[in-house]
């Protein structure tokens, strides 16, 4: 209400109230990390695809196409930005790097499983190679110089990796790494680890896609749609709208 001109108390008391507010609802979206889900994203679990090793994956694997599986902290980013490339068939989330018998969830959040959040990647290497699924992965899904996090989320689990497959992956990764600290790409040293793939662990079915099925939680909205606009901009001969 304006008296003479001027805002009472009780208008600067509401305007103030309602700053707190979004202040409170913006530190949400910046502080909530991956290892907190939605209850409504559970409940459309069911079970989850069989274990694979990677003589398995690479025999399971269509004609024409090839699998690589990369671990950049989150899975849910990390999954939607290359399902969104051109040449991709499936990007699916899971975990790789432990045992089967932590290979959930609830687990894996607590840190101590050596597995990695990780996706595994099907691709047509005559729309999209591996040297460039590598670009992507360096330049978009993920900051390579973070130890043990990505963003907001700490803990192993959030690790920089890439699970080779076979001998050309291995050595493609490895140069590649090389290629940038030689440029200086990135300001920091890049901590990333080129490991073999012993297993991949696919993740609950209520991982899977779940950036196109919760496009507005906050912590989608914060930290993975950004990688989605920052890979059109970077990669838009290959950027695949879902």
């Amino acid at each position: 209400m304006l008296i003479d001109g001027h805002l009472t108390s009780k208008d600067n008391f509401m305007r103030m109230l309602i700053f707190v507010k979004l202040i409170t609802i913006i530190s949400i979206a910046v502080a909530i990390g991956c290892g907190i889900v939605n209850s409504s994203s559970k409940a459309v679990d069911v079970k989850a695809p069989a274990v694979v090793n990677a003589t398995e994956i690479e025999s399971q694997t269509p004609k024409g196409f090839e699998t690589a599986v990369f671990a950049g902290g989150c899975f849910w980013g990390v999954e939607a930005v290359f399902e969104s490339l051109k040449g991709v068939k499936e990007a699916k989330s899971g975990y790789a790097g432990g045992s089967g018998k932590t290979a959930n969830y609830e687990d894996v959040s607590g840190g101590d499983t050596q597995h990695a959040e990780a996706v595994q990647v099907t691709f047509d290497p005559e729309k999209i190679t591996y040297a460039q699924l590598l670009k992507v992965f360096f330049s978009v899904a993920h900051n390579p110089t973070e130890l043990n996090r990505q963003g907001p989320d700490v803990g192993t689990q959030y690790r920089s990796s890439i699970f080779f497959i076979n001998d050309g992956q291995q050595k493609q990764a490895t140069e590649y790494i090389a290629e940038l600290e030689k440029s200086k790409a990135w300001p920091k040293p890049i901590v990333t680890k080129v490991v073999p793939l012993t297993k991949f662990y696919p993740a609950e079915a209520y991982h899977q896609n779940y950036l196109v099925r919760n496009p507005d939680e906050p912590y989608i909205v914060q930290h993975d749609l950004p990688k989605l606009a920052e890979l059109k901009k970077q990669f838009p001969e290959f950027y695949v709208q879902k």
